[in-house]
Order: structure tokens, then sequence, then C-alpha cells
């Protein structure tokens, strides 16, 4: 199966190379998402089977003063690919975030559940999804939450180097939400893709889904499981968001419920502390 592929650098995009080696993957300077027009063109010149889009404007606090760049490439250019997609008959899916909604409460977010971003790069994100679906064709949005992986900047990769020169430190723990491997999140992808092409799933029409890992943890709980792995000794405080403001202003309650991942491709919430683990050991071998 001949997969397009919009990024090469990031989390997601290099754990599709593992996974897919033969697919065509578009870096910037071959497909920039700040032109939304080169986007649908490299569909056009390519005639893929299937995209996959693992590029996006991921800086969350930048969005704050930089909104309609942001929306652009998050809104704009995932619009361009879905509606030339869409003009050739292939599936498309693009992977969207947690961010969409407000944060409030603690039951697991559902695909169908109201959206109200708190921030930029929720708004910026929330577009793209809108502008997807008014696209038509057969379009899979993956929303997901808290990626990790041993490639590219992350979370446990900071916690890594943090903990190389500080005995302590202070993290957030009135956030909690699923922290997700980019594996499991790339595997995703190629599997909707997959289904929807070969017309093997309920969702072969496209829709909304989510991955994210579990169990669900704080900020704190997360780092406090990196150190672990890694054997350093760093001692974690447990602190409130308010005490650590961002530009961006983060939601609280990240959880995302998979069933419906679960029911339509058999994909269940990744184990975020196996693959953790395997991530820490690769980074420190």
């Amino acid at each position: 199966m001949k997969i397009l592929v919009f990024g090469r650098t990031g989390q997601v995009a290099c754990a599709l190379a593992r996974r897919a080696p033969d697919a065509i993957f578009l870096s910037r300077a071959q497909a920039d998402l700040a032109d939304p027009a080169s986007c649908a063109a490299a569909i056009a010149a390519h005639r893929p089977e299937a995209v996959i889009n693992a590029a996006a404007w991921t800086a969350v606090d930048a969005a704050e003063a930089q909104e309609a760049a942001a929306t652009v490439i998050n809104s704009d250019a995932p619009a361009a690919m879905a509606q030339e997609c869409a003009a050739f008959g292939i599936p498309f899916v693009t992977i969207s975030t947690d961010y969409v909604f407000d944060g409030t409460g603690e039951c697991p977010w559902t695909p169908d559940a109201p959206t109200a971003p708190i921030n930029a790069y929720g708004r910026s994100k929330l577009a793209g999804e809108q502008a997807v679906q008014a696209a038509g064709g057969r379009s899979a949005i993956l929303r997901t939450s808290w990626v990790f992986s041993s490639d590219g900047t992350n979370f446990l990769k900071t916690m890594l180097r943090l903990s190389e020169t500080r005995d302590a430190l202070s993290v957030v723990a009135d956030q909690i939400g699923g922290p997700t491997p980019a594996d499991a999140i790339a595997e995703a992808t190629l599997q909707i893709a997959r289904a929807m092409a070969d017309g093997q799933s309920d969702g072969q029409s496209g829709g909304i889904w989510h991955i994210a890992g579990a169990p669900h943890v704080s900020w704190a709980e997360f780092a406090e499981w990196i150190f672990a792995c890694a054997a350093r000794q760093v001692a974690v405080t447990p602190i409130a968001t308010s005490a650590y403001p961002t530009p961006a202003a983060r939601p609280l309650n990240s959880r995302l419920d998979c069933g419906t991942l679960t029911r339509d491709f058999g994909l269940s919430a990744p184990d975020w502390k196996a693959a953790a683990r395997a991530d820490v050991e690769r980074l420190l071998t």
C-alpha cells in the first residue's frame, strides 16, 4: 500500500518510519504546511493510496502570540490535504489533540463530547478538525495527548535531561491525562488508514477517534515513573498549575476515552508505563 506521510522528523513521523519504511515521508522542504497549496500539490504528484498527516504546529505557548500562523499549519494545511484526498477518493488520517476540550471535570472525554478549547493551539487544532470534516471524503481524526518517545522533544526526554543535574524538581500535579507512546499513535494511524482503504471497519467512511495511554496520571506521577526507570534519585514536589504559569492555559483534565477505537479497530489504550521504560532504556544505553 502506497502511503504518503506529511512529516519526517517529529515523534509520530519517526515512529511511522520504523513501521512503514516504504512509505513516502515529506519534509518541510518538500511540502511546507505554511503553504497549504504545496501540500495539495504533493498529494496530486505522488498519487498515494492513503495519506497520513503527522506534521503540525505543536509549540503551545508560542501559538498564543502567533495564532494566525498556527492556524494555517494546523487548519488550512490539513484542510487542503483532506480536500485533495477527497478529490482522489483516498483515505486521509490526521492527528489532533485533547486540547480541543476545555479540560474541566474528571471523566474521560469521548469523541462526541462538546469542544471548547481554552488556548490558541487548541483553537487552531479544532479549526483543523472542522475543516477536515467539511472537506468530505474518507477522513479520520485521531485525537491524542501527552505524546512521548525517544525521538524529538517531549516531557520524558526533558525529565531525563534535568535529572542529570538536579536532585529535586517541582512538577504539576493537578493536570491529569494519559501519556501516549508515539509508537502506539503511529500504529493506530496505519491501521486506520489500511482499514479505511480496504473498507474493513465500521469507521471506513471516517470519523473521530481517541488514543491515549493508560492508566491516567498527573505530570508529577509521570515524572516519578521516569526517574524510577532511570534509577535516578530525584525528589518530585507536586505543585498546582497556578504555581507554574505559562502563556497558554493548560487543561486540567486531559483524559481521553478510547472505547470507540477499540470497538472499530480493535486497538486498546496503550500501556504507557512499559513504553516509557523501554524509551528510557533506549535513551540511556
